[in-house]
């Protein structure tokens, strides 16, 4: 059977699910196995940025930090399912995160070109990883975007072979 890798943009997808379906929770297994549609999954790769913490914390930090770090454990403890943490780093009045981005873009290439998956599934909206789409078609590799109408941009719509839109029917058929 063909396979396929989920790389999931958490922070993409955390916002979907907190602006658009009522703060939802998902079984990442089940949201894994329905985008990969077609194709047996590999693993999915779940990229995110523990929140920031100031030295010393604050306590709504400490609470929001232990919380990341519950969900962060229980996902790690999923069936062929990875977690690659970025940081996340104050900048002028906002936080940003770094290394996301490019682990998930190099994680996708080096499992296209390498054979390892047939379909490589992106669930975000980001433009960014145009770049990496690309290398990972010219591999030989079909992409699937998984993402939300509401935000995504068109760059990456237009660079993927395939689309599948996160709707209210994906994520009740994905709840806990």
């Amino acid at each position: 059977m063909r396979r396929a890798a989920v790389f999931i943009d958490g922070g993409y997808l955390a916002k979907v699910l907190e602006r658009e379906y009522d703060k939802a929770r998902i079984d990442f297994s089940k949201f894994s196995d329905i985008v990969c549609e077609g194709y047996e999954r590999l693993r999915t790769y779940y990229y995110y940025c523990m929140p920031y913490q100031s030295n010393p914390p604050t306590e709504e930090e400490k609470l929001r930090y232990a919380n990341a770090q519950m969900f962060i454990s229980r996902i790690s403890k999923l069936p062929r399912f990875e977690v690659r943490l970025g940081k996340l780093k104050p900048i002028d009045h906002d936080f940003r995160q770094k290394k996301v981005d490019v682990m998930l873009a190099v994680d996708m290439v080096r499992m296209g070109w390498s054979k390892q998956v047939d379909l490589c599934v992106l669930v975000s909206g980001d433009s960014d990883f145009t770049p990496a789409v690309k290398a990972v078609k010219d591999a030989g590799v079909i992409t699937r975007l998984c993402y939300s109408k509401r935000s995504v941009h068109d760059e990456i719509l237009s660079e993927v072979d395939e689309r599948y839109e996160i709707t209210k029917e994906l994520i009740e058929k994905s709840k806990l």
